[in-house]
């Protein structure tokens, strides 16, 4: 457990200077690409990650969980296989997106330059995956949490100096955003991979023992298909998003361009500002991931209660302080992206969205842990369906408008962390009011206490 909570802790500092910077960059872009500009840049987000998501195919999750699974001595071997996987998988998927990435019509309204940026992340985003999910799998978050910085740092330093320095036209503007976000993956790549090289000589080193081909890539990909549809599906949801919201607003009355820069102040300013806190809860989930998948492997169901209670308990106690702040100070918050009102207003309407979404995160961890991700993935679909179908029926509603946009984004939110936490109580014992049950009376004596 001390490792766990150490490693927490590096990464949620870490994490809170990389959000801050992240405020920053949200800042300089919200002032040098206007309204529609952001609207742009922020439309166009969800379809990049879609295809960083497809590059990882969740490796940093499928290493990290076997590499906390096994015994050291088996790690070298793994190691082998995932690097033989992942040449084979981004040589097949770096040939696809050559041929179909140039006629995704959603790359047609930006710069030509856009799209082979794009492609440059796949091998990048790779090859990255494996020593992330190598460092995470041995509980060495000092280096996650050093390239989430960087990756922060590099950002920033970027915009800064090319927007203070230079100038450009909107197009140009925002290819270069896009470009600093591009350019900052590929050097937290160069980071993680030359520290992985070093880690990968001194395995060599040691005595180890061979696991069965078959056997390693079995395991890999149950955990790696499976947590990559589910990831595929809300990336993909999260790509068709910004036209489902932009749509009922434009049924609802408003022009396409009012719809765009009310999109572009939502997800730009609002969620810029309400998901700053849930740096604690991406830096749990990281850690929880092989934590929870190693006491699950041992049947140590009373850790499994602990960390679930800890969790819970630090969700609940940060959670509400956020939201709190955010409710009662959101005019001066939003103040520092654009002199409005409008984006102060969807901060307030959105509290119940972010304060369940840092319940999530970590949550999902234990589903992955626990080998539930076929339970997760049908309650994304489930909560998704209900909120695009509650942002079509009421955004659309003249009288409703983005007002109902949040009411279908509060109530997926809601309805996604109740059912990860009833599904997660049932199979560890744990009883909603957070007290251990059955578990205990089958476990070996030495795991009781």
């Amino acid at each position: 457990m001390a490792i766990y909570y150490k490693s927490v802790f590096f990464l949620a500092a870490s994490a809170f200077l990389g959000e801050g910077i992240e405020f920053l960059v949200n800042m300089i872009l919200a002032r040098e690409l206007g309204t529609h500009g952001l609207g742009l840049y922020m439309s166009i987000l969800p379809t990049i990650f879609l295809i960083v998501l497809l590059s990882s195919f969740e490796l940093p999750v499928s290493i990290s969980k076997f590499i906390a699974e096994r015994e050291e001595r088996y790690h070298r071997n793994i190691l082998y296989h995932a690097i033989t996987i992942t040449i084979i998988f981004t040589s097949i998927l770096f040939l696809l997106a050559t041929v179909i990435i140039p006629f995704i019509p959603i790359f047609k309204t930006y710069h030509p330059y856009v799209k082979w940026f794009v492609m440059m992340l796949i091998p990048v985003i790779s090859f990255t995956s494996v020593a992330r999910g190598y460092f995470m799998g041995k509980q060495q978050m000092g280096k996650i949490a050093v390239s989430n910085f960087l990756r922060k740092v590099v950002q920033l330093a970027g915009l800064f100096i090319l927007f203070r320095f230079l100038a450009f036209d909107s197009e140009r503007a925002l290819l270069i955003a896009i470009g600093t976000l591009i350019g900052s993956e590929i050097v937290v790549f160069l980071y993680l991979i030359y520290m992985f090289i070093i880690q990968f000589q001194q395995i060599k080193r040691q005595p180890f023992s061979n696991l069965n081909r078959k056997a390693v890539r079995k395991n890999l990909m149950a955990v790696s298909i499976p947590t990559t549809g589910m990831r595929l599906f809300s990336a993909f949801t999260n790509a068709v998003q910004p036209f489902v919201i932009k749509a009922a607003l434009v049924h609802s009355g408003m022009t396409e361009k009012l719809a765009t820069e009310q999109f572009g102040m939502l997800m730009g300013v609002a969620m810029s500002i309400g998901f700053f806190p849930a740096f604690i809860a991406h830096s749990l989930l990281v850690v929880l991931i092989p934590a929870v998948s190693k006491a699950h492997s041992e049947r140590d169901y009373p850790t499994l209660q602990k960390m679930l209670q800890q969790v819970m308990k630090l969700t609940l106690l940060y959670g509400v302080a956020a939201v709190t702040i955010f409710y009662f100070y959101a005019p001066e918050l939003t103040s520092l992206f654009f002199k409005s009102e409008t984006p102060a207003i969807f901060l307030q309407l959105l509290w119940p969205f972010f304060l369940f979404h840092f319940f999530i995160m970590p949550m999902q961890a234990f589903m992955i842990g626990l080998d539930m991700i076929k339970e997760a993935f049908i309650h994304i679909i489930w909560s998704t369906v209900i909120s695009f179908g509650l942002i079509l029926w009421l955004g659309s509603q003249a009288e409703w408008g983005m007002n109902g946009v949040i009411i279908g984004m509060n109530t997926g939110s809601v309805l996604l962390a109740m059912m990860h936490y009833l599904t997660i109580c049932k199979k560890i014992g744990f009883s909603i009011l957070m007290k251990g049950t059955k578990w205990e009376k089958d476990l070996p004596s030495h795991l009781k206490n």
